[in-house]
């Protein structure tokens, strides 16, 4: 229930830390226009006072006609970060469950392999390891699977394991630094696009000014979106990853201290014998 808990807790931090820039970034150009109404009258070529009502926008300012009106590549440019930031998200709960205590080394899997190396049962250790599958427990089985070779064969195995363990958990960080430098190219492409259409737009001769600052806002607008992906979810890597080293450090300093025992081992046929 407790994991339940702090997932659920974790998904909310996150939808909050993205959604909230997001909204009140919304909020804020949807309430520019009847703020700039209300600012005074309006005049026309002719310098006659025109009411604000009498003055029919141009085109919807929302966030959808942002998104959907921004063509062909803008929607895909959209998309393209919609499922960066789903992703980031994604990989982040993943991470922030996977790499903790309770995963990496449980309890119950060090208790087990402290009664067997306080009896001498080296394979009884081992069956502990086997039983309960976990990235110590997949170091301390590379130690107790060389036990007849010596102390030295079986600190190179250690070592070799817990390379191992940390690049396979690197791997699954480095997807949550794959979303945060994805989000900011993508939102540097559709400002690319949006610039390309203000220009295309001034190159029609007459150009329409809504048309101009439609274009100019798609632009502002892919790039924020761009930057409220990469910011929390770059946030959220370099956090996890820190938590990730120094329960690296954690676990290979117990393992070391749980196999140290083996330096008086001596293993003949099936036989454990502790010196």
């Amino acid at each position: 229930m407790k994991k339940i808990q702090r997932t659920f807790m974790a998904l909310l931090l996150l939808v909050g830390l993205i959604g909230a820039p997001i909204a009140a970034t919304v909020s804020i150009a949807q309430d520019a226009a009847p703020a700039a109404q209300a600012a005074g009258d309006l005049v026309d070529a002719q310098g006659n006072a025109v009411s604000g009502e009498a003055v029919k926008p141009q085109a919807d300012s929302g966030f959808l006609s942002i998104v959907f009106g921004s063509g062909a590549l803008g929607v895909i440019l959209w998309f393209a970060l919609f499922g960066d930031g789903i992703a980031a998200i994604y990989f982040i709960i993943d991470c922030w469950v996977l790499i903790r205590p309770q995963k990496l080394m449980p309890q119950a899997l060090i208790n087990n392999v402290q009664g067997a190396m306080t009896e001498g049962d080296v394979v009884k250790a081992l069956q502990a390891c086997e039983a309960d599958p976990s990235p110590m427990a997949n170091i301390l089985a590379a130690a107790f699977q060389h036990v007849e070779e010596g102390f030295d064969v079986i600190q190179e195995a250690v070592n070799a394991a817990a390379d191992l363990e940390t690049e396979r958990m690197m791997q699954r960080l480095t997807w949550i630094s794959v979303c945060s430098n994805l989000a900011p190219s993508l939102g540097l492409l559709g400002t690319v696009q949006g610039m390309i259409m203000c220009f295309a737009t001034l190159a029609s001769g007459v150009p329409d000014i809504g048309a101009l600052a439609g274009n100019i806002s798609q632009a502002l607008w892919t790039t924020a979106g761009g930057l409220v992906v990469s910011i929390p979810a770059l946030a959220f890597f370099y956090s996890i990853r820190n938590n990730a080293t120094r329960l690296i450090l954690r676990m290979t300093a117990l393992t070391m201290e749980l196999i140290k025992d083996l330096r008086n081992v001596e293993v003949e046929g099936a036989e454990e014998v502790v010196a």
